[in-house]
């Protein structure tokens, strides 16, 4: 996130203009479309065993009745199929509320398995919920030394620590399973100070994201010093530093389970690319180009190829390694004075598109002021990662369909911007959090005699107590 800024995008010649809105929206890479539906939709063997190869949709009773036949002769559902079942159930219904606070819902994640939810929020607060036992506040947590709010919330791949970071150069790390329910910094617990300024930084530094390794003994963070900073646990000291980008890095995050590839977006409005195997660590193995304004979020697809991104643009990207350059192709600029804190996005960019543009797919619709709002893969499990979900300033939560590129769903409840949201990694449950200080999830089957479900006219536009916040 940039202080203010001064956006730059390509002229408007006749390749940066786009045509029709849906024409570009449903301009999906192939081999794309191909992947998301193989993952998501029946296998073959299934097809042919309750269809005779016939291409027809397969119904939910018909792949019931041929599992319990065996007609495929597997015994069981295979990934895809399960994938197949479940996507048609989106979690879409509701909301109900887990959490109703005094100040801005920031952050929802969550954990791996499922049974913990995190949540943010601007006055110094991190609760975590138990999603097992209907919801109850596993740890509450009241933070240290905060500058402004909480930027960012990372959980260790055991679960057993929390690291939340702001926009100060430390991050703090509290043990979230142990018997202290009520967590207030070095009063009731040890919330332990990681270190990421060095004695040659000119400035204090602020955090915008935070990410542990998979094996849990690394942290990544990208700052507005404009570089990535790794953090070796075991070490207690940064081991590494990157001098990404020209301008704040917004985030920072490993690309799979290796923890050797990393990826990075900027307000510089490029997506990089670094491999930690090479020599030359400073500069990047390959740079994505064809967004026109700061990177708010990347979420990686997790098998080393695909990642998304969203950004101040208002498009989320759908991206291929095997795509990138190795350098960044310059174009002519055409600039549009805006800040995205206060302002609209300038009608007149809205529809330009990048002259080197080496993204797979462009997905349009949902909104991207005031806030790094973030987006992600759906869950393998259930959906194939058939989807793209994504908060939104015009207070709903979108989700895209990756293999069409159209909006399937959009959720409608809050009164205020949704920062975040988090799709459940095995049911079919959404979280999200707002502005209006409330977290709730959306569940794919709807009961009304839940005493906790959000009735229509009970929105706010913004929590109770409310004061005016920095924005972040």
């Amino acid at each position: 996130m940039r202080w203010k800024r001064k956006i730059h995008h390509g002229g408007p010649s006749k390749q940066q203009q786009v045509g029709p809105l849906a024409d570009e929206i449903c301009a999906v890479d192939e081999e794309v479309s191909h992947l998301c539906r193989i993952k998501s939709e029946p296998s073959q063997r299934t097809c042919a065993s309750i269809y005779a190869g016939q291409k027809r949709p397969v119904s939910t009773f018909k792949l019931l009745s041929g599992r319990e036949s065996n007609c495929s002769g597997m015994g069981r559902f295979s990934s895809a199929d399960c994938s197949y079942a479940l996507r048609k159930h989106l979690p879409v219904k509701g909301p109900w509320c887990v959490d109703d606070m005094d100040s801005e819902a920031y952050i929802s994640q969550f954990s791996a398995d499922g049974s913990l939810l995190i949540g943010g929020f601007r006055g110094s607060h991190i609760r975590v919920y138990n999603s097992e036992n209907n919801w109850k506040v596993h740890k509450d947590i009241t933070c240290k030394r905060l500058r402004w709010t909480i930027s960012d919330i990372a959980l260790s791949p055991d679960q057993q620590f929390l690291a939340y970071s702001s926009l100060s150069p430390t991050v703090h790390i509290v043990n979230v399973q142990n018997a202290v329910r009520e967590s207030h910094a070095n009063i009731t617990e040890i919330h332990e100070g990681l270190e990421f300024s060095d004695d040659d930084d000119e400035f204090s530094f602020g955090i915008f994201s935070v990410k542990f390794s998979k094996d849990g003994r690394e942290l990544v963070v990208g700052n507005n010093n404009e570089s990535i900073c790794i953090y070796d646990l075991g070490a207690n000291k940064v081991t590494e530093r990157i001098n990404a980008h020209v301008a704040d890095v917004n985030v920072a995050t490993f690309a799979d389970e290796t923890s050797d590839v990393l990826y990075s977006g900027s307000d510089d409005s490029l997506c990089k690319v670094w491999d930690r195997r090479c020599h030359k660590k400073q500069k990047p193995v390959g740079v994505l180009t064809g967004h026109l304004d700061g990177i708010t979020f990347i979420d990686s697809r997790g098998d080393g190829h695909y990642f998304i991104s969203n950004c101040k643009d208002q498009t989320i990207k759908l991206w291929d390694l095997r795509k990138m350059s190795s350098t960044t192709k310059d174009c002519t600029p055409k600039a549009y004075e805006w800040d995205y804190r206060w302002m609209t996005y300038p009608s007149e960019a809205r529809y330009l598109k990048h002259p080197y543009d080496q993204s797979l797919a462009t997905f349009r619709g949902h909104s991207v002021l005031r806030t790094l709002i973030r987006c992600y893969f759906s869950p393998m499990h259930s959906t194939g990662q058939r989807y793209i979900y994504t908060g939104s300033s015009d207070q709903c939560v979108y989700i895209y369909d990756v293999a069409t590129g159209k909006v399937v769903e959009k959720l409608r409840w809050h009164g205020s911007i949704i920062r975040d949201c988090s799709w459940h990694p095995y049911l079919p449950t959404l979280v999200s959090s707002s502005w209006d200080g409330y977290l709730v999830r959306w569940e794919a089957t709807e009961d009304d005699r839940d005493p906790s479900m959000l009735k229509t006219g009970k929105q706010r536009m913004h929590p109770e107590g409310y004061t005016m916040s920095f924005v972040l």
